[in-house]
């Protein structure tokens, strides 16, 4: 009976998330430890700490990208402010994710590398939305920047 309970589960994982769930937290609520579909419930709690991390790295993404964008294709002293909004304000919700979940703090440095990868993605489609051949431009394949330049390099708004 148990193995069948945990096979329904395992299937009903896929079938209906919700329902799965209410199931789970039954049996734990119910203190039957040994009917939980731990298998996806392990996999579920570990999703759910990464989401944290994959916003930090995105807004991280979006500094980068930005900070790029300033250094290569800014055309006068007035253009890229919307660029340093982004920036500033990108690296602001990274420091309320820092304040919920401090150990998000030490990871982030380490997700550089794919924070740029996710940044180079994102300037290639910009230079395609603005009817550029990605292909002339030499976009480093290693980012320019350190963690440190990108969170703490300073950027003027107002004179």
């Amino acid at each position: 009976m148990d193995i069948n309970i945990q096979e329904n589960l395992k299937e009903l994982y896929e079938k209906d998330f919700v329902d799965w769930v209410d199931k789970n937290v039954e049996l734990l609520k119910n203190k039957e430890y040994s009917l939980v579909d731990w298998e996806n419930l392990l996999e579920e709690i570990q999703d759910m700490g990464n989401r944290h991390l994959e916003a930090v790295i995105s807004y991280l993404a979006i500094i980068l990208e930005h900070m790029y964008k300033l250094d290569n294709f800014k055309k006068d002293e007035r253009a890229g402010r919307g660029w340093i909004k982004s920036i500033l304000n990108s690296r602001d919700r990274i420091n309320v994710l820092f304040k919920r979940y401090p150990s998000l703090k030490s990871k982030l440095p380490n997700h550089l590398k794919e924070a740029w990868e996710d940044a180079i993605l994102n300037i290639v489609i910009w230079l395609r939305d603005n009817d550029l051949n990605p292909d002339n431009f030499n976009i480093p394949k290693e980012c320019p920047y350190t963690y440190e330049e990108a969170m703490n390099k300073p950027f003027k708004l107002f004179d």
